[in-house]
């Protein structure tokens, strides 16, 4: 089953008229914000190459974000900093950044299907889809612009902390990073509460 056809499935065996999907990006790396997004997908118009965001290079994520901002009916995005994720937590910054991007959509839903979370809070129907953005296009396209929107904070990040290599490691605990953090201890936008930087010998 295609991934566009598991979203038409489930709005023909439920009655539903729109359906969107909600993923994030950003809960491993030990610096920078957590990045939810939600897509409403026109499901009778296909985007060709839409797929989980892991398993596409960077070009093809960069090309995808804008036909995707283009051809969906609502695009929302919602970003929670490293001073919210050291206040409340990874998991609840995560879901107070998917609850943020199902917020930020232009268009009411029916259901939203999410990437591997439940949400309390959200009074639309919801499912949630273990490994969901190889399931669902919607999910799929979600994890596509949480992804890239994330990566292009990280790069402005790099621009004002260089010597940490965002650009590159996007803030995730690479051996150049746990280097340069041993080097240069922590910056503005990294994770204190996240064991590797809270143990650092030059924490500041």
């Amino acid at each position: 089953m295609s991934l566009y056809e598991f979203d038409r499935a489930i709005v023909r065996a439920r009655g539903y008229k729109i359906l969107a999907g909600a993923d994030e990006a950003g809960r491993g790396p030990l610096a920078g914000p957590v990045v939810a997004a939600a897509v409403v997908l026109s499901l009778n118009k296909e985007i060709e190459g839409v797929n989980d965001s892991k398993k596409l290079s960077s070009k093809e994520r960069e090309r995808l974000y804008d036909l995707i901002i283009e051809g969906s009916l609502s695009v929302g995005v919602g970003i929670v900093d490293s001073e919210k994720i050291d206040k409340i937590n990874i998991l609840n910054a995560t879901k107070l950044a998917m609850n943020l991007a199902i917020n930020d959509l232009k268009t009411e839903v029916d259901i939203i299907l999410i990437d591997g979370l439940r949400l309390p809070s959200l009074k639309v129907e919801q499912m949630m889809i273990e490994k969901g953005d190889q399931k669902s296009a919607s999910i799929a396209a979600a994890s596509i612009i949480a992804k890239v929107t994330r990566d292009r904070i990280m790069d402005e990040y790099h621009r004002l902390y260089p010597w940490y290599g965002f650009n590159k490691n996007k803030g995730y605990a690479t051996q150049e990073h746990i280097k340069n953090l041993n080097l240069y201890g922590c910056c503005p936008i990294h994770r204190r509460s996240f064991c590797k930087v809270s143990h650092l010998s030059l924490f500041d």
